[in-house]
């Protein structure tokens, strides 16, 4: 039977053990790992700034997978203040080139599910 592979990610935490990964000589194969998946699902983007490593390292993996898998960016942030949270303008241009462009923009509106529930 043919698998379809989906990988979910927090960013805070994809990039934390990314640069973990650095560091005990896994990242390349960390990165590997994330082009295999036929889609991956990056949540929470831009709740914080990404740093200089951040950037190089979402690039990367734009790179590998532009026009050949799916990516799946989950935010609260408008679009329109992306380059703001990526931070070097050439690199956030190279980066929102990959996901803008192409890109099914969903804008959800209304009360969060998380509230909701809580209220009843």
């Amino acid at each position: 039977m043919y698998g379809f592979k989906v990988g979910y990610y927090p960013c805070s935490k994809l990039f934390a053990n990314l640069k973990l990964s650095r560091a005990d000589g896994s990242y390349l194969k960390e990165l590997t790992k994330i082009q295999k998946l036929d889609v991956i699902i990056l949540d929470d983007f831009g709740l914080e700034p990404l740093d200089a490593r951040s950037r190089l390292t979402l690039l990367e993996i734009l790179e590998d997978r532009h026009g050949r898998k799916s990516s799946v960016f989950v935010s609260q942030l408008p679009a329109t203040n992306w380059h703001e949270v990526i931070g070097d303008p050439t690199i956030a241009d190279a980066i929102c080139d990959r996901i803008i462009h192409n890109a099914h923009r969903i804008e959800l509106e209304g009360d969060s599910v998380r509230k909701i529930y809580a209220n009843n």
